[in-house]
């Protein structure tokens, strides 16, 4: 567990299936704006538990390292964030991608939650450098990285294809301090 002042990070597990279930259908209009089509598969149980699964052999084979997010104030299950395409050797890299519950946007919980991911990265996994997607237009998420101490870098053409259309995204990154 990742511990900040409003909100833990925490590796989903099986008693995690019904609250993602949840979070997913009561945010699927939401959420699809900005994230690649998903089958209906996903919105079951199964499907779920599938994802659960997969994202626990993936943080073990050190390829991906994904998080719940919850208020510490009631541990209930407001998002996941997670740290993906983990790319070791001379990059050192990895990308950063999220989601949030559309009603605890504008609570400052994704920008912590951001830091703590990003404070991860550096400091547990040795990463020299995060990477973050976002299309243009979506700017809430691009200020949350910017208050979060990314730096824009240039858009990547028609690179993800959300709701069958190749989109453009903004990309932003963070490079370890330390390095």
């Amino acid at each position: 567990m990742i511990e900040g002042s409003q909100i833990f990070l925490k590796p989903l597990d099986d008693s995690h299936v019904e609250a993602t279930l949840e979070l997913e259908i009561r945010n699927r209009e939401f959420f699809e704006q900005y994230s690649i089509e998903r089958d209906n598969d996903f919105y079951t149980l199964e499907g779920q538990a599938e994802r659960i699964q997969e994202k626990k052999e993936y943080r073990e084979q050190g390829k991906s390292y994904h998080f719940g997010i919850f208020t510490k104030e009631s541990r209930e299950l407001i998002g996941e964030i997670g740290l993906f395409k983990i790319e070791r050797g001379p990059a050192q890299s990895g990308m950063v991608g999220y989601s949030l519950d559309k009603g605890h946007n504008g609570n400052g919980y994704m920008t912590e939650a951001i830091k703590l991911i990003v404070n991860y990265a550096f400091d547990t996994l040795s990463l020299h450098r995060i990477e973050a997607g976002v299309m243009p237009h979506n700017l809430g998420s691009i200020r949350v990285l910017k208050k979060s101490g990314f730096h824009q870098e240039g858009i990547a053409k028609k690179n993800i294809k959300i709701n069958g259309k190749w989109q453009d995204h903004q990309m932003l990154a963070i490079i370890n301090p330390g390095d």
